[in-house]
Formats: C-alpha cells, sequence, structure tokens
C-alpha cells in the first residue's frame, strides 16, 4: 500500500520535504555535522563537490575526497532535527518516492557525527577526541518509536538507580554503537566510553543562569556512574537519537567528538576551532584509510 502524501512528504521537484534531496544526492557514507557553516569546513578538503543545497538549517554538499565520494549534511541541533533527517535518508534510499512504496531490497548507510562536546570526567582533557561506544538518550523521543530491541535494560537501570533519575522525567535509554564503525574510526587517540544525550543546553546540562534545575547534583552523579568499565565520558545532543534510528532503521553510526571543553575541571579550550579541525582531518582520512 503507498504511503500517504501526509506521511511522505515530497517538495514539487520530488525532493524530500526538509532536506530538498533526491535519491542520487547522497553517498552511503554520510557525515553529520550540526552547524551549517561546519560543512564547508570539511568539504573544503574534498577533491570536487559533485552536488550542494541548502534548506533551513540542512545544508547537504556530496563530493570526492581521495576518489572516496562522501555527503556532509548539517543537522541543527538536537534529537527533533535527527528524526526529520535520519528518515529522511533512510527514505531515499529505502522507499521509491514515485510509486509511494518500500523497496523490496533496503539499502543501509554508514553515518558518522563530528561534532563538539564536553567531557564529563577530568581525565578527558580540552582538544582530545572521544568516540561514543553508547548513546544515553536521556531527552525522551525514541520513546516514540518501538525499541524494545535496540535497548540496554541493565545499563538502563544502573543509571536510574546510581543518578537517582526522576520519574517524572523520560526513562533513559543506552543504544550501542556500529561495532563496524567503531573499529574503523578507534585509535589510540580516541577516548571511549558513554556519551549523554540531552534535550538541551542549558538546564538538561546542568547550566544555571536564571532558573534553578531539578537535581543539581545530576552532572555529579552522571560523571559517577559506573557499569562494567562503562562511564559516562561527555555531553551533547544528538547522538542517542542517531544510534537509536541508525539501529532501528538498519543503518550503521557511530559519533566522533572534539572535547572542547571539561564540566569537571572547568576548562574551555584555548583553540576550539583548531580541536574541530584536527577531528575532521582525522576522521576523513580514517574513512578513506
Amino acid at each position: 500500500m503507498p504511503i500517504r502524501e501526509s506521511e511522505l512528504i515530497l517538495n514539487s521537484d520530488g525532493s524530500i520535504y526538509h532536506l530538498n534531496l533526491k535519491p542520487e544526492n547522497i553517498s552511503d557514507t554520510i557525515i553529520f555535522v550540526g552547524d551549517p557553516d561546519r560543512v564547508q569546513h570539511i568539504t573544503k578538503y574534498f577533491d570536487s563537490i559533485e552536488f550542494e543545497t541548502q534548506k533551513r538549517e540542512f545544508k547537504t554538499q556530496t563530493g570526492l575526497f581521495k576518489g572516496k565520494r562522501i555527503t556532509v549534511i548539517s543537522t541543527g541541533i538536537g534529537c527533533d532535527n535527527i528524526d526529520i533527517v535520519l528518515n529522511e535518508l533512510d527514505a531515499l534510499l529505502n522507499i521509491d518516492l514515485t510509486t509511494r512504496k518500500l523497496k523490496k531490497t533496503l539499502t543501509s548507510l554508514n553515518i558518522i557525527r563530528v561534532g563538539t562536546s564536553g567531557s564529563l570526567q577530568k581525565d578527558i582533557p580540552v582538544d582530545s577526541f572521544v568516540l561514543s561506544q553508547y548513546g544515553l538518550d536521556l531527552n525522551g523521543m525514541l520513546h516514540f518509536y518501538q525499541i524494545d530491541s535496540i535497548k540496554n535494560p541493565d545499563i538502563e537501570q544502573a543509571f536510574i538507580e546510581q543518578t537517582n533519575w526522576s520519574s517524572e522525567k523520560a526513562k533513559p535509554i543506552v543504544i550501542k554503537n556500529s561495532s563496524l564503525l567503531e573499529k574503523k574510526l578507534e585509535s589510540d587517540k580516541t577516548f571511549k566510553g558513554m556519551t549523554a544525550t540531552a534535550a538541551g543546553f542549558y538546564g538538561p546540562q546542568g547550566r544555571v543562569l536564571r532558573l534553578p534545575v531539578q537535581d543539581p547534583e545530576l552532572n555529579h552523579n552522571m560523571d559517577t556512574f559506573s557499569f562494567n568499565g562503562l562511564r559516562v565520558t561527555n555531553l551533547e545532543m544528538e547522538t542517542s537519537a542517531i544510534f537509536g534510528l541508525a539501529k532501528l532503521l538498519g543503518h550503521h553510526a557511530v559519533s566522533l567528538n572534539a572535547i572542547i571543553a571539561n564540566r569537571a575541571t572547568g576548562e574551555f579550550s584555548l583553540n576550539p576551532g583548531e580541536a574541530v579541525e584536527n577531528l575532521i582531518s582525522y576522521t576523513l582520512n580514517k574513512i578513506v584509510e
């Protein structure tokens, strides 16, 4: 049965609604960044660019790096945007946009987030790289999907107990990355652990300006969380949604973050731009290695 026009929305030129893309515009290897301005920070290293478009915060460029076809897409900030980007990318590959029917043969993407983040651990210094083995979903978006097959209940329950997690908040979900991409992108330059994905930048990450937070001890409790050696390494706003939706849709995903702040020590990178450039160079060369 065809998917209704209200559910799968296309532009007048046949491109998918928010991303403004057609299937031929993307590679099977995709780098996610948050900031639209960061797209060209990556593609400036490309040998050539064959396609580019932008609609709202979603900017896309596809080209060649050392002979490898790669697409770079800006997602904007937050899990709500990841919900749009991943569902629409999957639709480009796995739904026939003409007949509006699911394809019999499904295609998998390799998705690599390249972002910035704050460390929660004193021994993960500013300007270092974190490769997320797990995404810790604290924002609740994934609860709108059928997620029993991707959850890790033992880790989730340990986190709830050790952090005194409020039952008034969305129940935490823990999702594993793609082991395939982890092996490809790891090195002695990468710290590993669990990346917490918050619902916002201020209160949800324990920042206090004028509004008091529900649990002033939450960041400290996350810092000290441990489950069979697994700890929360950093805090940001996209990784868990990328891992969760990628797993549900049959794609591979991993997240790499340049650490530009250390919340435990109060330090901020003296040159965050350089830290990001180093991570970009590292990631691109690992992809083609």
